[in-house]
Parts: structure tokens; sequence; C-alpha cells
């Protein structure tokens, strides 16, 4: 080395901070302690996003539309099944309109029920749909009001 380079000030090694993510950070070391950072269950993660995005009675609702049978009973859920549920309101179509009637009668009862697995209040109306029918609107000659006393099927 030369004279001039021997004689010039040395620079000072700069000091390394710690990164602001890192485990250095204050309260918050690493070691073997149960933190954020590790794997975590997936029963547990899924019961998170479902609380998260509100999901819990949509999941009920559905649940309890897999398990209509056991819920209403066969015979009945031969007949009558769930087509929608929203903002307490359960629509139900059945088969004839017949079965209908007779879901119309037992309503009071499929609500007791269902509110006893999802919960006091979740379901407050049934509205039952009969089979979907053929129009006789059709034509130049057609009626508003139906067919009269023959527009019963089933």
């Amino acid at each position: 080395m030369g004279a001039a380079a021997q004689n010039a000030p040395r620079a000072k090694p700069r000091k390394r901070r710690p990164r602001a993510d890192g485990p250095r950070r204050k309260g918050r070391g690493s070691g073997a302690h149960p933190d954020d950072r590790d794997p975590q269950l997936l029963d547990t993660t899924l019961g998170r996003l479902v609380s998260d995005q509100g999901w819990a009675m949509d999941l009920r609702v559905h649940g309890v539309f897999g398990r209509w049978p056991s819920i209403v009973g066969e015979e009945v859920a031969q007949h009558c099944s769930p087509t929608s549920y929203s903002d307490g309101k359960l629509v139900v179509r059945t088969d004839s309109t017949a079965w209908a009637t007779q879901l119309r009668l037992l309503a009071p009862t499929v609500v007791r029920r269902l509110n006893e697995e999802l919960g006091h209040g979740s379901v407050t109306v049934i509205e039952v749909e009969g089979p979907n029918l053929p129009t006789w609107k059709k034509g130049r000659f057609g009626t508003r009001d139906g067919r009269g006393p023959r527009d019963t099927y089933g």
C-alpha cells in the first residue's frame, strides 16, 4: 500500500439493524413455543374461515337439506323437498297439490323441528309450492282464471 492509503481515515463499519419482521422483535422470540407462524390444523383453519365469512348458517341449512328425510320422515321426504332458504323463509316443493296441502298442515311441526336443528328463530315461515303445472293461458281464447274445477293434479 502507498503512504496516502495508510494515512487516509478509515470508514466506520455500519451497524446492522435487525429486520422488523425477524425473530429479534421485542416480545416475539423464536423457539419451541407455538405461535401464528406454525402450521395449523385444517379443522381450525376452516372453522376460522367459516366464521370470518359468515357462512355458518348457510352450512347448517345445507346440512339440513342433506338430512331432510330424517327430519321430516321418509314418506314426506319422498313427496316434498326443500329448494331454497333465505331470511328465515324455507321454500319447499311438493310433487302434487295433495302433498302441498298436507305439508301446509304439517308446517308448524316442521318449523319446530328445523329450529331444533338450526337454532331458535332460524326458520320462521315455510312456503309450500305445488308441482310445476302446465299453463292454460295460451292462444286467443285463454282465460285468466284458469280451467275452473279441473285445475288440480295429482
